[in-house]
């Protein structure tokens, strides 16, 4: 039977690579590992698909709010924030790859009883507390070091005391329009998006590099009488400058689109908190090595943050971080 439409035409969509795929061909850049820094990256992804899900459904079960408690750091912790924080710990036991964690929402190390397992993990379960309850972007941040302590013994202290240049691993899961996850094992950055209908994160970002400069300050202005002089003075500079003022509140919104876009982000010790706020171990040194990995810079304002030594666990500092230029220009002011 003869017709006059036309035929449907059909396209075939391209297949991303996954992020279980890059990193089985990235494998072969640690001649020492035999996939455990492998399994461990692909266990942080499987528990941030869980938070993506549980984030994304937050508004039907009962988890925003205010959980009723204080985690270490003396903030009231989120129901979220609990949750993701029992998600993290239970994939990175279950995975068997991690011997010991240190979490925000802890005091102490966690162990995980893999007492043989050859890496231990620093982390933010997630960040940007504030904003869960107003559907504002939050996210995971975590790093990863080889153990200095012998395989089959406990971790200790010194697992996590090693210095932010001893980092094997480091990256965050951006839970926002989409959901990203971006990594950097010391050979460049990726960044993947997460397919909601396949349940895969896929490589969207290949080798980040941040722009040597920008337009984006990011801090909370309403410290800013509370700011060394030196910061006013260039925040100042930056207003002259016509530079365009972004903060979300939420420190991984705020580094990724700084990254992306060129810009720096300021958290400068304040007549509050003269030591910093941002937590040096699973804060700080992650953002820092994925920052000098995409061209930029981090400091405390005297140092490299990477070349900072930890004292304790929950060791707080100021950051500068972002677009190498500007962050120069700033440290040329101190």
């Amino acid at each position: 039977m003869s017709t006059n439409m036309e035929p449907v035409k059909t396209y075939a969509l391209p297949v991303g690579v996954t992020l279980d795929r890059y990193i089985m061909r990235k494998q072969s850049d640690f001649p020492f590992a035999t996939g455990e820094l492998s399994q461990l990256l692909r266990d942080i992804a499987l528990a941030g698909k869980i938070i993506n899900r549980e984030i994304n459904r937050a508004g039907l079960i009962d988890v925003t709010g205010a959980f009723g408690a204080n985690n270490v750091q003396g903030e009231c912790q989120q129901k979220l924030d609990v949750i993701a924080n029992i998600r993290f710990i239970r994939a990175l036991k279950n995975g068997g790859e991690a011997c010991a964690i240190i979490s925000e929402e802890d005091e102490e190390i966690i162990y995980t009883g893999n007492d043989h397992a050859k890496y231990v993990v620093a982390m933010d379960p997630l960040d940007g507390s504030s904003n869960i309850d107003v559907n504002v972007s939050i996210g995971t941040i975590f790093s990863i070091y080889r153990r200095v302590t012998p395989t089959g013994t406990r971790a200790t202290i010194d697992d996590f005391m090693q210095g932010g240049r001893k980092q094997v691993a480091a990256g965050y899961i951006l839970y926002g329009s989409s959901t990203m996850l971006v990594y950097t094992t010391g050979h460049g950055i990726s960044g993947f998006t997460y397919d909601h209908s396949l349940g895969e994160f896929f490589l969207s970002h290949a080798e980040i590099n941040s722009p040597v400069t920008g337009t984006i300050y990011s801090c909370n202005e309403g410290n800013y009488p509370m700011f060394p002089a030196t910061v006013r003075d260039y925040v100042d500079s930056c207003r002259q400058k016509n530079f365009m003022a972004r903060y979300i509140g939420s420190l991984v919104a705020d580094f990724h689109r700084n990254m992306i876009k060129g810009g720096i982000y300021l958290y400068p010790p304040t007549e509050k908190t003269p030591k910093g706020k941002l937590r040096l171990l699973y804060e700080c040194f992650p953002l820092a090595f994925l920052a000098e990995q995409a061209g930029g810079r981090a400091s405390d304002g005297f140092r490299d943050i990477l070349d900072m030594e930890p004292t304790h666990l929950h060791q707080r500092t100021p950051l500068y971080i972002g677009a190498r230029q500007l962050v120069e220009e700033l440290l040329g002011k101190m």
